[in-house]
């Protein structure tokens, strides 16, 4: 039986990059040609452009950086694909990025984009054309992004290397939340509700669902609201929904930190105090948590090491090797307990 390695790389095989030399066989031309015609650059023939420009286009060839002349020979440029500069986890899953590519003499180019799928499509078509490597955080699935990746090394964030045929860094979020639902449960609840982020059902609502199973818990999708967006406008929304629902409620699980602090918000405007009336517990581990009153229990990501990673599997990639999986390629949440619950 094919080992989880074997299945990853038969596809990039078989989707292997196209090179000058492919087009050049291809039109029956010299390297030399192909260059002029994809750079629109000296005498050529007219017929002999159009011929290299069709090889070029069925082949799907990408010219790479140092074919164009925009870099120096040597240098390497990263693409990061964020889906939310505003969300504080976010800048510092980057920071992580950042400060191994720059301990290696790299440029990082930073493509915000917003949540939107299409938005993340263009990100890989223009950065494909310009980095040597792409890391982010993407919806569609493998054969969406082989397509527009054009054989570029790809790291996945948050993708579990299992999931993929790409090199990918996970967050172990079963783990994570087995650590959480057990210290709600030792604490006495046994009617806790979820509010999830608008991209589930996810690895976390999974997760939250098997152990509320596991620990006997009346629990089922219908104890779980979906907020309208991971901020902390949000998980106020979808506490005042969920409290509608399930008003027996005692203790809730937020998507994030920042549904965490609206809960939180939700719960005091509506006469439920936290923790007595309420307890709250997030998932993220921001700085924001120790700032709210009360501070905010949640299940702490290293998103600095999340980010270091995703440089240590592109270095694999470029160097020809194996990417990290297993247990390498993860990042697992540790319960940090403060005041909310």
């Amino acid at each position: 039986m094919p080992t989880d390695n074997q299945h990853a790389e038969r596809p990039d095989r078989a989707r292997r990059r196209a090179t000058i030399h492919d087009v050049a066989r291809l039109a029956g031309v010299s390297r030399q040609t192909v260059s002029r015609a994809v750079n629109d650059k000296g005498e050529i023939d007219p017929g002999t452009k159009e011929r290299v420009l069709e090889a070029a286009r069925l082949l799907d060839y990408r010219p790479s950086r140092f074919a164009r002349g925009l870099v120096q020979k040597g240098a390497v440029t990263a693409g990061l694909v964020i889906p939310d500069l505003r969300n504080p986890f976010f800048p510092e899953v980057a920071a992580g990025v950042l400060e191994a590519a720059e301990q290696r003499g790299w440029q990082v180019v930073v493509w915000d984009s917003r949540i939107d799928e299409a938005r993340e499509r263009e990100a890989l078509d223009v950065l494909s054309h310009q980095a040597d490597a792409v890391v982010g955080y993407f919806t569609d699935p493998d054969d969406v992004l082989a397509r527009h990746i054009g054989g570029v090394p790809l790291v996945l964030l948050e993708r579990g290397p299992q999931q993929t045929r790409f090199a990918a860094v996970g967050i172990d979020a079963a783990t994570g939340v087995e650590q959480g639902m057990a210290h709600l449960f030792d604490a006495g609840h046994r009617r806790i509700g979820m509010l999830d982020g608008v991209h589930g059902p996810g690895p976390r609502r999974q997760a939250f669902l098997e152990q509320a199973r596991r620990l006997g818990l009346p629990v089922d999708e219908g104890w779980v609201v979906v907020c309208p967006e991971h901020s902390v406008a949000g998980g106020e929304s979808g506490m005042e929904r969920l409290l509608t629902a399930r008003p027996g409620i005692t203790a809730v699980f937020g998507f994030n930190d920042l549904i965490a602090v609206g809960a939180m918000r939700a719960a005091r405007r509506l006469g439920r105090s936290v923790p007595d009336g309420l307890a709250v517990l997030g998932f993220d581990g921001l700085a924001l948590g120790e700032l709210v009153e009360p501070a905010l229990t949640t299940l702490h990501i290293d998103k600095r090491r999340l980010g270091r990673l995703a440089v240590e599997q592109v270095v694999r990639l470029r160097a020809g090797e194996e990417p990290l999986r297993g247990a390498d390629a993860w990042v697992t949440p540790e319960l940090v307990v403060r005041a909310s619950a």
